[in-house]
């Protein structure tokens, strides 16, 4: 049978260099593989599968008709279960494979048992189970094995899971000689031929040394809730069982009353944020473990919190602190390293550490965790990064294993260095090697490493030639300059340039910015979009991450090059997001003035750089416009409340606001991804303190790459939101039919209404009416859906000021 729904191709996009990240699951413990758990491909598919169907049988599959397609309403944990739909008739032929992510080989002789959980809607008889086999990387096939050896059958009660081993033994090389030590994927395929319809959900495949588990897990110890505004949030010491399923968190409002379990699947990590969308409200909550097996632990200590009302920096500071835990506590436990997304094991990410690291230092600034605390982690990190991980001509790869250090392929030829991810991570050793810098052993060690990684990445090598005139984004030892991508702008890798030219050890001429990053034709823009000037950049900006990853730590204000002043060019990128979406003229779902900013992250359908018109699938992504809060601050922290008061049962979680949602859709992502989350927390620390700015630029070397570029320095930022002077722009568009923008800037806090007038003098409507508002640019949108064709006035009132301007309706 096919989809009942049309399922949507996911692509992979390349953006001026830019390579969208499909994130990788792979084995996250020696005695086990995981060959699936969750989907990090969206709702609808898992893209390392492959399945096929041959008529009169039916399979259901995915994408474009090979893909094994996910179910997120039947998990037995996490978010997605696969869903095995098929028919098997006489003459016809089904089959469907699953492998880990990534496509990695296994050797199955280090191990002894292939287990998974099955569940599904209705009865499925032991006769009418699929046969199994496993396949090696060169496509050869083991002897098959039924299901039905190893299960009765599947029963018909939906919210009870029935778990299945198959030992590995059972399996044989048979006539196509399959090599147990070189396994890439497991196949189910047609057996009896019954002409009946059959559904099995089937989650958590995984390869396992030993099928019984003898012990239940330990009673989850030092639990702790700490209230905040509408939530409560609950940590504890986590399980280290090599088994562990998760977590089932209780709560009651009493201490003796009925405790009842608030999360409906397994909680896969230590920490849990009850949004309970009430405050001044006391609630009571203990925690048990389980194993694979689904044996429970004794209940933890029980704990209580109180929710309160949070002041607006109060809620900042929340907000920080839970995008924080994701690289403090979230970490991997071996290296420190930022975990590519939330799920991933040991794929870990090069340039998110160095967002992490960021992270880090503002967690100690604000008390998040003690200075020396923070200090050890990052030593830990830049230790491992030093002495364990892989590197290539002073380069790291893109993804590196938190464990071993050795680096984990991005794509077939992208297994060496990655410049522009290398990038991201200095950006963040030179921040802390400035932040840490009291005497003592841990501090000191810190400084020591953050210079030698400095010291040790040869920018120049990654110019392909001694007098190249752009730097290149990878080198393989395997497939050289085989990816063959320049890395020129505008996009996010303007911080690559400056550190390159920054080096003390591996310079590169400062011609090389204006010749190599800022080279194309394209760089140079100039045209305006809804009033605001878009400088340099594709129509519209692109997507938001352009405006954030290189000025983590460089800081844009107050300077600019010949091109543009760059604090100017992202603030009005910014707002070009939020017109964009006030105007939506793709008509998406939910957008408004509180309702805005596209960028690179999941989405109902896989993972995309979002942008206006040219990429508008409907998402929004929470990071676009938080992160962009110290370009459009008011503008920013309006759409943080919006997002927390009137999404937040949903949108938030155990490290703050999901990665993505799709009003249209009805979706809303389960995922956290490091190089997502890391500029939240940055971003609003250098809106309220500039911390991470003043640190990475006191590094001498950045002061000096100003003059070799060629920056001007203390000039003003134009049109800031400290607006000197009241202004009534023109409304965009004019003509316009049924809807346009009207924009205006007030210099001081004021009453303001504003007016509609038709050529009779005759008010016709009035979009605001004595409305405080405070200092800055503002809009607002007017419908004309019920005025015929003709010529407008619109009129801006204050206690001090009157301006009136003509704009045209169009039918």
């Amino acid at each position: 049978m096919k989809p009942t729904a049309q399922i949507k191709v996911k692509k992979i996009t390349i953006f001026l260099g830019f390579l969208i990240i499909i994130s990788a699951s792979l084995s996250y413990a020696q005695d086990q593989i995981v060959f699936f758990s969750d989907s990090p491909d969206g709702d609808e598919l898992y893209d390392s599968s492959w399945g096929y169907e041959t008529d009169p049988s039916e399979l259901e599959l995915a994408s474009n008709n090979d893909k094994f397609p996910v179910d997120p309403d039947h998990p037995y944990q996490g978010a997605h279960s696969l869903r095995l739909h098929w028919t098997s008739r006489q003459g016809g032929d089904w089959g469907i494979a699953v492998a880990s992510q990534g496509w990695q080989r296994h050797d199955f002789t280090e191990y002894d048992t292939i287990a998974y959980w099955i569940n599904g809607p209705e009865v499925i008889d032991q006769d009418h189970l699929p046969d199994l086999r496993i396949e090696d990387t060169s496509n050869n096939k083991s002897t098959r094995v039924w299901l039905g050896d190893y299960i009765s059958g599947v029963d018909n009660d939906s919210s009870t899971w029935q778990r299945v081993t198959i030992p590995i033994d059972a399996f044989q090389p048979g006539a196509e000689n399959t090599d147990f030590t070189r396994i890439k994927t497991i196949f189910h395929f047609q057996k009896a031929a019954d002409g009946e319809e059959h559904i099995a959900w089937i989650d958590e495949i995984r390869i396992i040394k030993g099928s019984v588990v003898s012990q239940p897990p330990a009673a989850p110890s030092a639990l702790s809730a700490q209230g905040a505004d509408s939530r409560i949030d609950l940590k504890w010491k986590p399980n280290t069982e090599e088994d562990l399923l998760g977590y089932t968190i209780y709560r009651s409002d009493s201490q003796n009353g009925t405790y009842a379990a608030v999360n409906s699947v397994i909680h896969t990590v230590h920490i849990y944020s009850d949004y309970i969308d009430e405050n001044d409200k006391t609630y009571f909550y203990y925690v048990t473990a389980e194993n694979e097996n689904r044996q429970m632990s004794e209940p933890s200590d029980t704990v209580s919190a109180i929710s309160y009302a949070m002041t607006e920096d109060e809620l900042l500071t929340s907000v920080q602190e839970a995008t924080f835990r994701y690289f403090y506590d979230y970490g991997h436990p071996v290296s420190g390293l930022a975990r590519e997304r939330k799920g991933s094991g040991v794929t870990c990410t090069s340039g998110g550490t160095g967002f992490g690291l960021m992270a880090l230092v503002i967690g100690a600034e604000r008390g998040f965790v003690s200075r020396d605390s923070a200090a050890v982690r990052v030593q830990k990190i830049l230790t491992f990064l030093q002495e364990k991980a892989s590197t290539y001509h002073g380069a790291w790869a893109h993804w590196i294993n938190g464990a071993t250090g050795e680096t984990i392929p991005f794509s077939q030829y992208d297994d060496g260095g990655d410049l522009v991810e290398t990038a991201y991570l200095i950006q963040g050793a030179l921040t802390v090697r400035k932040y840490f810098d009291l005497n003592n052993p841990v501090e000191n060690d810190i400084r020591q490493l953050a210079t030698a990684m400095w010291e040790g990445v040869e920018w120049d090598w990654y110019r392909r030639t001694t007098d190249g005139l752009v730097l290149y984004w990878h080198w393989s030892p395997n497939y050289g300059w085989q990816m063959n991508m320049p890395i020129i702008g505008w996009n996010e890798c303007m911080i690559v340039y400056l550190l390159a030219i920054a080096s003390p050890t591996h310079s590169v001429p400062g011609s090389l910015y204006t010749n190599g990053w800022a080279g194309s034709p394209y760089y140079i823009n100039g045209k305006t979009f809804y009033g605001y000037k878009q400088y340099v950049g594709k129509d519209y900006g692109g997507p938001l991450f352009f405006t954030h990853y290189s000025f983590l730590g460089f800081d844009p204000r107050n300077k600019q090059d010949q091109f543009c002043n760059y604090f100017e060019n992202n603030r009005n990128t910014s707002l070009i997001h939020r017109a964009y979406c006030m105007e939506n003229p793709l008509n998406k779902t939910g957008y408004d003035s509180l309702t805005w900013g596209l960028t690179a992250s999941d989405n109902p359908w896989g993972y995309s750089a979002h942008e206006p018109m040219t990429n508008d699938n409907g998402t929004i992504t929470p990071t676009a416009a938080l992160s962009a809060m110290p370009y459009t601050p008011e503008e920013s922290k309006a759409t943080l409340k919006h997002f927390y008061y009137t999404y937040g049962p949903q949108l938030w979680g155990e490290f703050g606001f999901k990665d993505a949602f799709n009003p249209g859709e009805n979706w809303i992502a389960q995922s956290y991804i490091a190089i997502d989350q890391g500029p939240i927390i940055i971003m609003i620390e250098n809106y309220r303190t500039q911390f991470c700015w003043d640190l990475f630029m006191s590094n001498q070397e950045i002061q000096q790459i100003l003059d070799d570029i060629g920056f001007t320095t203390n000039i003003k930022d134009n049109e800031n939101n400290n607006t000197k002077s009241f202004r009534l722009y023109q409304n965009f568009p004019n003509p316009f039919n049924p809807r346009t923008v009207i924009q205006f800037s007030i210099p001081r806090s004021s009453s303001v209404t504003i007016e509609i007038y038709n050529t009779l003098g005759k008010k016709v409507s009035t979009l605001l009416n004595n409305k405080e508002l405070k200092s800055g640019r503002h809009q607002v949108v007017f419908q004309g859906k019920e005025l015929s064709s003709g010529v407008y006035f619109y009129k801006l009132i204050t206690d001090t000021f009157c301006k009136i301007k003509k704009m045209v309706l169009v039918r």
